[in-house]
């Protein structure tokens, strides 16, 4: 672009001279070599003149950019000079942590024996919570059995007066239970086929039940439960078959196409609510599956931007059984950034620590369990202090199966933040049209 104004200019120079050697030439009477001689010392004088006036307008451009770097220079070195008073107060702070106050290392060796007297009174302590746990189990089963336990004063003691049956089998229990006598005159080779070929041909229902905020009840989570539909189209509950399904390795394929459509339900959710997350159960097969688990870790890398609102699940059970494949497939999950919970609580004999550092977040307990004051042996704590304890560790506590306010009442009492059950609605099917894209 430079070069075309450079030529431009050339020719208008040339074009002026030429005129003004013209005009001489037909004005005013000059000769024709006369007229040449003037019309090439004007093309001369503004050829100088470009090329002076380019000269000054360069060496401005240059003194304006020379100028301009001073001062980026005498800025750098004022911040470098800040940095480096910066380091020297550090280095002088640091000198002074480091170095060792008398008065510390007084309270340091005051405080060693009483460390080894907490210690033991500790292991004391934890001596004598076994022993009366051993002994009201085995008061307990004394009492369930029909032999009433010597009281003081040897008075026979009283014995315990049942709870209602009604309100001791839950809801789910009871669904569980009438629906697997749907499929009692079925046998069981059948029964395995039917469920092999639900499981291929992705016939996979995804039902939703809300997880609420205490006592607010506002939605925060939702628990993503499979069913599958036979070839006629009737529903097969979790109770018919998932004990198959885990037998006969179907479990993969089953928590595969779970995961998908999970996420599907997810994205249709963030687009109203970003706040709602989904639990998505996992089973441990499908973590030790070397066929199923990298396609799952492939999907999961494609949707790792739903890692903070995606929350895998396995039971208690499960957990207890992982094996070193297992928790090297979890710690993949982990490093993604999706975070685990645990459920079907059985008992409150659980290391937090050990969980939060594989990360899990979610502990779900049964609200029987937490409720329940005559069982002292399913638990190392008193479940009041439960949700305290995990509380230490950042997992939060959710109880699961409530179906009466008059245990949510007792719950808060307990500082649970989340709830879960038929009281706050039962798990219900995600409409087709939400399950439209899913990848087979």
């Amino acid at each position: 672009m430079l070069r075309l104004g450079a030529i431009f200019v050339a020719v208008c120079m040339v074009l002026i001279s030429g005129s003004f050697g013209s005009v001489l030439y037909l004005w005013f009477g000059l000769t024709g070599a006369e007229s040449l001689v003037v019309a090439i010392a004007l093309l001369t004088a503004l050829a100088v003149y470009d090329t002076v006036s380019t000269r000054l307008r360069e060496r401005s451009d240059d003194g304006a950019q020379i100028a301009a770097l001073s001062g980026g220079t005498a800025d750098l070195a004022r911040q470098v000079a800040d940095l480096t008073r910066q380091v020297a107060e550090l280095g002088r702070r640091l000198a002074m942590v480091e170095t060792p106050d008398p008065a510390v290392d007084r309270a340091a060796a005051a405080a060693t024996p009483l460390d080894s007297e907490i210690g033991e009174l500790g292991a004391l302590v934890k001596q004598l919570a076994e022993a009366v746990a051993l002994h009201d189990a085995t008061l307990h089963s004394m009492a369930a059995s029909g032999v009433a336990a010597p009281a003081s004063g040897g008075a026979p003691a009283p014995a315990p007066v049942p709870a209602p049956v009604a309100d001791t089998v839950p809801g789910a229990a009871r669904d569980a239970a009438a629906a697997s006598g749907r499929f009692q005159g079925i046998g069981r080779e059948a029964m395995l086929a039917m469920l092999r070929e639900a499981v291929e041909a992705d016939r996979i229902d995804l039902h939703l039940q809300p997880i609420v905020s205490l006592p607010q009840r506002k939605v925060r989570y939702y628990e993503a439960l499979a069913r599958l539909r036979g070839a006629d189209g009737e529903t097969i509950g979790p109770a018919d078959f998932l004990p198959d399904a885990e037998t006969h390795g179907l479990m993969p394929r089953l928590d595969t196409g779970i995961l998908f459509r999970c996420v599907q339900v997810l994205r249709r959710l963030h687009a109203k609510n970003r706040d709602v997350g989904v639990f998505c159960n996992l089973s441990p097969a499908t973590l030790s599956d070397s066929r199923f688990f990298p396609r799952l870790q492939e999907f999961i890398e494609a949707n790792r931007t739903l890692a903070a609102a995606l929350v895998f699940e396995l039971t208690q059970a499960s957990y207890r059984s992982l094996g070193p494949i297992e928790i090297e497939s979890l710690a993949v999950l982990k490093e993604a950034g999706f975070r685990f919970s645990m459920d079907q609580v059985e008992d409150l004999r659980v290391e937090p620590r050990d969980l939060a550092e594989r990360g899990f977040r979610f502990v779900k307990v049964p609200a029987a369990l937490l409720l329940d004051r005559t069982d002292p042996a399913a638990s190392d704590i008193y479940p009041a202090d439960f949700s305290a304890l995990l509380a230490r560790f950042k997992i939060e506590m959710i109880a699961e199966k409530i179906e009466t306010e008059a245990g949510v009442v007792d719950l808060i009492d307990y500082d649970v933040k989340f709830g879960q059950g038929f009281l706050f609605g039962s798990p219900r099917p995600v409409r087709p049209e939400v399950m439209q894209g899913i990848a087979d």
